[in-house]
Parts: C-alpha cells; sequence; structure tokens
C-alpha cells in the first residue's frame, strides 16, 4: 500500500518539477524580448532625429533589434495576448523604418513590454534590498575593466571594444532605463557586443550590480536631498512603496510624477539605499494591488488568460507573504480576503461581465486597505504577536499530534516497542527538515507563495488518502468481534518491516506540512519585531500541547483494544476529512485546482471548510468512502458472527 501512496506522491513532484521547468523555457525568452524592447526605447533617441538618421549604426541596430523583437514573439508559447503583441510588434518595426519620433518610438516598446510582460508574467524585483558593499567588489571583478572604475565607459580595455562599453554616467541614457533592465542585460548579456551573461551569479549578487550601476548617474548630494523627501514627504513613500515599485519603473517616470527634482532625488537615494524600503509589509500589498489592476486591464481587452495569471500572482506574490501575519492579527479579515480572490478569479473563469470583474477588484481594493491598517507597524503589539504564536502552533501542531499520538498508542497497544523508533524518527526528521527549509528560505532561497501552497496541498491529500486506508483497517478490527482475541495474540507479528517504513513515511508527511507551514507564519511574526513575546507564545503552545499529548497516552492506555481501535479509526477518518479539505482548497490557491465558489458556506479552517465546489466534494467523496468501508466492515463483522458455532 505505502508503495502504491509514495509512487503517487513521486509523481506529484515529477509534475510538479515539468510545471517549473515549462515556466522557466517560458520565462526566459520573455526576458529577452522585454530587455531588447529596452534597449530600443533607450537608444533610439540616439539613432534618429527628426526624421533623419543621425548614426547610422545605431540605427541598423534598432532596425535589427525590431525585427528580432516579432520572431521570438512568435515563438512564444500561445496565449490570447500573443496576437495583439505580434501586431504592436509589426507597428513598432513600421515607426522605427519610418525613422518616426524618437518619443513615439520610445512610448511604443515600452508599452509593448509592459504588455508582454502582462502575458508572460517574470520576477520583477530581488527577494530583499541588495547588499551594496558586495555589489562593489563584484563590480571591480568583473565590470570596471571595460566600464570604468567610475561607471564612465572607460576602462583599460574599452578601446579595442565596438560597440564601446556604456557610459552609465550619462544622465539621459539612465533616465530611461530602470533597474529591472540593468538586471535583465547583468543576466543575459548583450547579443553583438563584447557584454556577456553572468546569469552564473546568483540572482541576489546580480541584483545587487544592477543597483549599483544605477547609482552612477547621480550624486551624493542628490542622494542627500532625497534623504530628507523620504523622510519627510509621505506623497514619495506612497509613490514608491516598494523594491518591485523601484526597480520597474525609470527615472523619468518617477520625475514626470514627483516633478525632476524631486523625482531624480529619490531616485538617486533609493538606488543608494534600497535598506530604506525593507520591511514595509503593505509593499506587497501594493504589488496585489498593482496585479489586480492588470489582472483587470488584461480582461477588458479580452486576454483571459493572462489576466488569470495576473490575478493568481496577486494572491500569491502580493497577498501571500503578508498572509500568516495578518491571520495573526486579523483572522476574519484574512478569509474574507481569500474568499474574495478566489471568487475572482472564479469570475474570471466563467467569463462574467468585465463590471462585475471591476467590482470585484474595487472590493478588494477596499479590503487591502482595512489589511494595511492592521498590518501597520503600530498594529504590532506584544499581545498581539504572543497570542499570534501561540494560536498558530497549538493549532497546527495539534493536527500533526493526534495523528502521531494515535499511532504510538497503537504501538504500544500492539506491543511493538521495536517499532516505535520508525515513529519517532519519522517526526524527529520532520523537525529537522523544517529547520533546513528555514535555513534554506532565510539564506539560500525564498519560498514562493506557489511552492507555500504547494507543498501543503499536495502534503495534505497524500496525508488524508493514507489516513483514509489506516481508519477504515483499524475500523475493521474494532468490529471484528471474535477475532479481537486473536488480534490482541498476535497482533506484535502483524507489523512487517515494509510496514514500519510505512509508519515512518506517514509521521514524516504529517508533521513536515505543518512544520513548514508555522515555520513561514513564525518567519513572518519574528520580522515584526516583539521576538521576546513570539518566543513566549511559542513556549506556552509547547507546554499545553505536551500536556494534551500526556494526556492522551494515559487515557490510551485504559482503554480496551476495540474501544481504541474504535476511537482512533473515528479520529483518523476525521482528520482525513479535514484534510482533504485543506489539500484541495490550498492547491485552489496555488492555481492548480478551479474554484467555484459556494455561497452560503462559511470557511472554517479547524474543519478544513472551504467555501468550494471542489473543497466540499472532495470532503464529501471521502466521507463517502470512510462511510462504505466502515459499513462494509460491520456486514463482515455480522456475517462472521453468525458463522461462528453457538
Amino acid at each position: 500500500m505505502i508503495s502504491g501512496f509514495l509512487r503517487m506522491a513521486i509523481g506529484a513532484l515529477l509534475l510538479l518539477s515539468g510545471a517549473a521547468a515549462s515556466a522557466q523555457s517560458e520565462t526566459a525568452p520573455a526576458q529577452t524580448i522585454w530587455r531588447l524592447l529596452d534597449y530600443i526605447a533607450v537608444d533610439y533617441a540616439g539613432a534618429v532625429s527628426q526624421g533623419r538618421v543621425i548614426n547610422q549604426l545605431e540605427y541598423d541596430e534598432m532596425v535589427e533589434f525590431s525585427a528580432n523583437v516579432e520572431q521570438r514573439l512568435g515563438q512564444l508559447p500561445p496565449k490570447p495576448g500573443r496576437p495583439k503583441l505580434l501586431t504592436d510588434a509589426k507597428s513598432l518595426q513600421a515607426a522605427i523604418a519610418g525613422k518616426a519620433d524618437p518619443a513615439l518610438v520610445a512610448n511604443s516598446a515600452r508599452r509593448l513590454g509592459q504588455a508582454l510582460l502582462q502575458a508572460y508574467p517574470v520576477p520583477l524585483a530581488p527577494e530583499g534590498p541588495p547588499d551594496l558593499g558586495r555589489a562593489a567588489a563584484l563590480y571591480q571583478e568583473n565590470c570596471a575593466s571595460c566600464h570604468g572604475a567610475r561607471g564612465d565607459g572607460r576602462g583599460p580595455q574599452a578601446a579595442g571594444l565596438n560597440p564601446p562599453p556604456i557610459d552609465f554616467t550619462d544622465r539621459s541614457r539612465a533616465r530611461e532605463r530602470s533597474l529591472f533592465g540593468l538586471y535583465q542585460v547583468i543576466e543575459q548579456g548583450l547579443e553583438g557586443t563584447s557584454m556577456e551573461s553572468f546569469a552564473a551569479l546568483p540572482a541576489e549578487d546580480r541584483w545587487a550590480l544592477a543597483f549599483y550601476i544605477g547609482r552612477f548617474a547621480y550624486s551624493d548630494a542628490e542622494a542627500a536631498r532625497g534623504e530628507q523627501l523620504w523622510s519627510s514627504k509621505e506623497t514619495v513613500r506612497e509613490r514608491v512603496p516598494d523594491l518591485t515599485t523601484l526597480v520597474g519603473q525609470t527615472p523619468a517616470q518617477l520625475e514626470q510624477d514627483l516633478g525632476q527634482a524631486n523625482g531624480t532625488a529619490t531616485v538617486a537615494y533609493l538606488r543608494a539605499h534600497p535598506e530604506a524600503l525593507a520591511g514595509r509589509t503593505d509593499g506587497s500589498l501594493t504589488l496585489a494591488k498593482d496585479r489586480l489592476e492588470q489582472a483587470y486591464a488584461a480582461y477588458a481587452r479580452g486576454d483571459r488568460g493572462a489576466a488569470r495569471d495576473l490575478a493568481l500572482s496577486a494572491y500569491l506574490d502580493g497577498f501571500e507573504p503578508v498572509e500568516p501575519l495578518l491571520a495573526a492579527r486579523d483572522a476574519g479579515l484574512m478569509h474574507e480576503i481569500e474568499t474574495a480572490m478566489a471568487e475572482l478569479r472564479a469570475a474570471i473563469g466563467r467569463d462574467a461581465p468585465a463590471e462585475d470583474v471591476r467590482a470585484r477588484v474595487d472590493a478588494l481594493r477596499s479590503l487591502f486597505t482595512r489589511a494595511e491598517a492592521q498590518l501597520s507597524p503600530e498594529s504590532a503589539s506584544a499581545t498581539s504577536s504572543f497570542l499570534g504564536a501561540f494560536t498558530v502552533l497549538l493549532r497546527e501542531g495539534l493536527e500533526a499530534l493526534l495523528i502521531v499520538i494515535a499511532m504510538i498508542a497503537f504501538l504500544r497497544k500492539a506491543e511493538r516497542q521495536d517499532v516505535m523508533g520508525y515513529v519517532h524518527g519519522g517526526w524527529i526528521a520532520a523537525l529537522l527538515a523544517g529547520v533546513a527549509t528555514w535555513a534554506a528560505a532565510t539564506y539560500l532561497i525564498g519560498i514562493s507563495g506557489a511552492s507555500r501552497e504547494l507543498t501543503e496541498g499536495f502534503g495534505a491529500l497524500f496525508a488524508a488518502a493514507v489516513l483514509i486506508s489506516v481508519g477504515i483497517w483499524m475500523h475493521g478490527k474494532a468490529q471484528a468481534g471474535a477475532w479481537q482475541r486473536y488480534i490482541a495474540e498476535r497482533l506484535s507479528k502483524a507489523l512487517s518491516k515494509r510496514s514500519a517504513w510505512f509508519l515512518f513515511g506517514l509521521t514524516f508527511v504529517v508533521v513536515y506540512r505543518e512544520v513548514f507551514e508555522t515555520i513561514l507564519f513564525y518567519a513572518t511574526l519574528w520580522s515584526q519585531g516583539n521576538g521576546g513575546a513570539v518566543a513566549a507564545g511559542a513556549a506556552a503552545a509547547t507546554v499545553v500541547l505536551t500536556i494534551i499529548a500526556v494526556l492522551m497516552l494515559r487515557f490510551s492506555k485504559t482503554l480496551p483494544i476495540s474501544q481504541f481501535f474504535t476511537y482512533s479509526s473515528a479520529l483518523i477518518a476525521v482528520l482525513a476529512v479535514v484534510l482533504a479539505g485543506k489539500g484541495v482548497g490550498a492547491l485552489q490557491e496555488a492555481g492548480i485546482i478551479d474554484v467555484n465558489p459556494l455561497a452560503g458556506i462559511p470557511r472554517i479552517d479547524w474543519v478544513g471548510l472551504t467555501p468550494t465546489v471542489q473543497s466540499v466534494l472532495a470532503q464529501l467523496a471521502v466521507l463517502a468512502i470512510i462511510g462504505f468501508g466502515f459499513w462494509y466492515n460491520r456486514r463482515a463483522a455480522t456475517r462472521m458472527a453468525q458463522a461462528a458455532p453457538r
């Protein structure tokens, strides 16, 4: 039995990895196209002026790049938005061929780039403030020989290069180039030039280099003025709420919104001090709002696929990072947002009227405003941190504890102390894996919202499938009547080595799922300060869980074996139903399973109830399977009793 479940789990993981590979194969070409468009927007003004070619080499490059854009667009995976992208690419080609005004060409290239990222989303920002100290060392090691120590394009090797290295101190070019654009060039290089790809560097190093290079066009005096603006003007902080906004905007766009002087100063300060944007919990909500607006724009122009992807990104990339903290401070609001976002994706999926989608987006923006108030630093009290840490660990820990204690009690009844180590090894391994997950998430990688939901979803469904089988088996033993003496005498021989490893695997999966979710909650809580209160909440929850474990073990010792099997089978059946609902709900939030909301049904986390057709049907299916198994067990027991000699 266990081998079959393992094959299912491995198959799910392979499908997941295949999906990730597919996403990567789509992302890279889209990034290349965006980079080409960025170069057209920045460099075309140096090739054409007043309808005349002023630099033939630059102009030939613009013609080549625009043709390359159309060709690469045609090679992207088919999506509803691709025909419009191809049409716009042809228009851009025609404008360049006609030596159109540079402002017109730049705007066309920018609009096409934005539409491209909406249709084929790519990572747009670093996961945290880059290390500019490390960037300085990386620049001197890899870049200064060509671009110069000061970024002026006059490095020792620049003289022999054609075209020459970019002068990063050129303000006119710098105004039109975003940090995201610089990152793309660093990652992929530039064909036809000496600029090679630095994709071998970690992403955080590439982002750090982009920030470091982006500083060269701005003075320390401008950065100092920007710091004053940042600390004194709320409008400036609202305009650049997070790293995603900063890296995605060109200085020219910020200058247009804030005024040239203020925009220049703000760019100078934030590129030199990206840590100013660290620790702002409203940043991801701003991203969520932006993605929702992009989703509506895509929906309004008929691109349903892009609208669905952007709405999903609003949840996974925007709301999911702050969900744990919001759950600790206002669980009701968190559930309200989750439900509203699921209903929005459902409306997009069923081709609802555009005005309906618009109304849902507006309602979500209002909910996000309420969430921002809850997530403000002023709302972070020691009491809220304690209660959040306590309730999270108690809720997640109790779910795993019930299953682990049931298995320990079963082995004691079976007098199989030799197998007990597999159960203990399972939950200990899960805790160690949890520590490794925390370390990897903190120092090596970032755990995306999709990864979190997929881990929780597949883990919950796998555990539910196993528990269905275990619950029906235990119920059968409770109904065996005349076989109870036989079971009591022979049960110690019933567990093979294979079954022991099965118990290890089940314990690991169940406990790791809860540990994984708890770690993500605690990481968010800890980042908000009040570390002492968080630790106290965790300690209090641990004490409560320990008391519950001791009481359950003592109670199980006093139960006759038939009653033990009866109660255990009922408990395991309930947990299977709960996990089935949670698993389907998590996969819906990850966008793997469609969402069809059920009106009038509340969300109840502790029973795994999610108000969607798919989640409820999954729980009903588990109930039906368990019900049939219990009925069959009773029928078999009745027949056995009737056949027994009187």
